[in-house]
C-alpha cells in the first residue's frame, strides 16, 4: 500500500501545497515505507507501538510544526498536519498514525495554544520531541459526543486542585506521560463551568487500565483513566478558568480536519491495492478489472475520494487564511469519513471472499477506518453543526 493511488489532481500539484510542504510529504512517506510497514503485524498483534517511535517522530519534526519555535517548533499552519495525516493513513497499520495524531494534533493543541509560558517551557520542548507523549481526557464512560455532559469534577482546596472522575476511550493511555484533562469546576455551570488540567502520569490517586478487545486500530493502546483525589498544584490548571469548554471546541477543528485528511489518505492506499489486485485476478477470458462493473465501481469510489480531497484542501486553504470554518470542518470530516467508509467497504467487496481475510490487507483497513465515523465527533454530531450554522 505504498504506493498512491490514481487520482485527477495529484496532491504534489495543487496550490495548497509548497515545496516544504512537498518534502514533508516524501519525508513521511519514506518513514511509513521503511520503518512502519516493516513491523506493522508486529505491532498489531502487540496491541500497541514502540515508544521509541515517538522518539524517531521527534526526530523527523513531525511533532512540532504549529509550535513557536523558541520551544522547537516550526511555527507552521496547519498544511503540515494535513500532509502528515495523509501519509501516515497510508502505511499498512493506522494505528501509528492514531497514536501521533493523538500526541501532536489532539493533545499538544492545548498546550500550545492554552498554556502559560511556564507550562509551555516546561512540557512544550519535550513533546515536540517526543521524549514525553501526550494524551487527552475528555470522553467519559456515561458521556460520548456530549462534552458537557461529563461527571470529573475539580474542586479547589486551598491552593491545589482536587481532580475525581473517570475518562475513557483514551488513545495513548498507557504510554502518555502527560495528560490533558477536563472536568467541571463549576458543575452548576453546565457547560460553562468546564476547565482543562495538566496531569503528570506518576500523580497519586491517578491509575490507568489498557483496554482490549477492539475492532480496529489495534496498534494504537487505547485505556481507562480513573481520578481518585488526584491532587494537583495551582498552577495545573490549562487556560482560564471555566473556559474549558471553548477550548475543546477551537481545538476540535484542527483534530477533525486532521481525521478527514487521514481518512482521504486511507482510501486512496486501499484504492491502488484494490486497483493492483482487480488487474491480477482471473476472471472468466480476463482479469476482474475487465468487467463492466467492476469499472463502474472503482470509478464512483474515485469520485467520492476526489471530492473528500478536495473537500479537505478547501477547508484546510479556510483555515489557513483565518476564515471562520466550524461549518465547513464539520461538512469535511462527516463527508470525508463516510465516504472513506464506503470507498474500502466496495474495495472489500471487490476482493471477494480473500478481502474476509487478514491475508489481504482491506481487512485491516475496512475495521480501521470504521473509527472515524465515531471519534472527534460522530456523524450525527458534525451534522447538527452544520444544521446549526445553517439556522435550520
Amino acid at each position: 500500500m505504498s504506493e498512491p493511488a490514481p487520482s485527477a489532481d495529484r496532491p504534489s500539484e495543487h496550490f495548497l501545497f509548497d515545496d516544504e510542504h512537498h518534502q514533508l510529504r516524501r519525508t513521511v512517506r519514506q518513514f511509513v515505507e521503511r520503518e512502519i510497514n516493516p513491523h506493522a503485524d508486529q505491532w498489531e498483534a502487540q496491541c500497541r507501538i514502540p515508544k521509541s517511535l515517538f522518539l524517531r517522530g521527534g526526530e523527523l519534526g513531525l511533532f512540532g510544526h504549529s509550535v513557536d519555535p523558541r520551544y522547537g517548533g516550526l511555527g507552521a499552519d496547519c498544511r503540515m498536519a494535513v500532509v502528515i495525516a495523509e501519509e501516515m493513513s497510508r502505511a499498512r497499520s493506522s494505528g501509528p498514525g492514531m497514536a501521533f495524531g493523538a500526541h501532536a494534533e489532539i493533545a499538544l493543541p492545548h498546550l500550545n495554544r492554552f498554556g502559560s509560558d511556564a507550562q509551555k517551557e516546561r512540557y512544550l520542548p519535550d513533546m515536540v520531541t517526543g521524549r514525553k507523549v501526550g494524551a487527552l481526557g475528555i470522553t467519559e464512560p456515561s458521556a460520548g459526543s456530549n462534552v458537557a455532559a461529563m461527571q470529573t469534577t475539580a474542586r479547589r482546596q486551598s491552593d491545589r486542585w482536587q481532580l475525581n472522575g473517570s475518562k475513557i476511550f483514551i488513545t495513548n493511555a498507557v504510554q502518555a506521560d502527560l495528560f490533558f484533562i477536563a472536568a467541571k469546576t463549576d458543575p452548576s455551570a453546565g457547560h460553562r463551568g468546564i476547565s482543562m488540567f495538566l496531569l503528570e502520569r506518576d500523580t497519586p490517586g491517578f491509575t490507568v487500565e489498557e483496554l482490549k478487545g477492539k475492532l480496529g486500530r489495534r496498534a494504537s493502546d487505547t485505556g481507562l483513566l480513573t481520578l481518585d483525589n488526584c491532587s494537583l498544584p495551582a498552577d495545573a490548571l490549562l487556560g482560564e478558568l471555566n473556559r474549558g469548554f471553548y477550548q475543546i471546541m477551537q481545538c476540535f477543528e484542527n483534530e477533525r480536519l486532521v481525521i478527514a485528511a487521514g481518512c482521504v489518505g486511507s482510501a486512496d492506499a486501499v484504492l491502488a491495492e484494490t486497483v493492483r489486485y482487480t488487474q491480477q485476478r482471473p476472471m472468466g477470458f480476463g482479469t476482474l478489472a475487465d468487467m463492466q462493473v467492476t469499472r463502474q465501481r472503482l470509478a464512483k469510489s474515485y469520485m467520492e475520494l476526489e471530492a473528500a480531497r478536495q473537500l479537505v484542501y478547501h477547508t484546510t486553504w479556510r483555515v489557513v487564511r483565518g476564515m471562520p470554518s466550524l461549518k465547513e470542518v464539520a461538512m469535511t470530516k462527516a463527508f470525508a469519513s463516510e465516504a472513506a467508509f464506503r470507498i474500502i467497504d466496495d474495495c472489500l467487496q471487490l476482493h471477494g471472499g480473500y478481502g474476509y481475510f487478514n491475508e489481504y490487507l482491506v481487512e485491516r483497513a475496512y475495521r480501521d477506518i470504521r473509527l472515524d465515523r465515531i471519534g472527534g465527533g460522530a456523524t450525527e454530531v458534525m451534522y447538527e453543526i452544520i444544521a446549526k450554522q445553517l439556522e435550520l
